[in-house]
């Protein structure tokens, strides 16, 4: 009962006060599952402007178990679901950030929300952090090739967000 009214709280605050340039909304009017979509898609510090009209947008699905994992005990499991060209997004769409982990190897806490997920992973994907990657191919062009980095990284934006 208590993680319902939460969530719906969150839900409803979301809705009307999103993290700026982020919508996210349930998926299929499943509570167990919400969608995200920004719509400034950054990479590496350089903004690729995305207009909603021209349909590029970078998704996100979010997936609140029931079970074992429950939240807001656990983190959700969240992935990417539009491919992104990103040190710490794997091909999967999966995403290092320590705050979708639980203790001891990462820092979930019940305490942290939706928005504060939303506004990490913006921040993660503005300023990757190429010391904790997933793809260590890809980091190492983003530390030591910044400009290629960048040209793969709108290619991608390009192939993929525009779908």
């Amino acid at each position: 009962m208590q993680r319902s009214s939460r969530l719906k709280r969150e839900l409803s605050l979301l809705a009307t006060e999103p993290p700026p340039g982020i919508i996210c909304w349930q998926h299929e009017n499943r509570v167990d599952e919400l969608r995200a979509r920004k719509f400034f898609c950054c990479s590496g510090g350089e903004g690729l402007l995305v207009r909603e009209g021209r349909g590029r947008r970078s998704e996100k699905s979010f997936q609140l178990q029931e079970g074992r994992l429950r939240y807001p005990f656990e983190p959700p499991k969240i992935r990417f679901l539009t491919p992104i060209y990103h040190p710490n997004i794997d091909s999967a769409g999966r995403i290092c950030l320590d705050i979708l982990k639980p203790p001891p190897k990462g820092a979930w806490t019940p305490c942290l929300n939706i928005i504060t997920l939303l506004t990490s992973i913006q921040l993660l994907m503005a300023e990757p952090n190429p010391d904790d990657p997933l793809m260590a191919e890809i980091s190492s062009e983003y530390k030591y090739n910044k400009e290629v980095f960048l040209l793969h990284a709108r290619e991608w934006t390009e192939k993929h967000a525009s779908q």
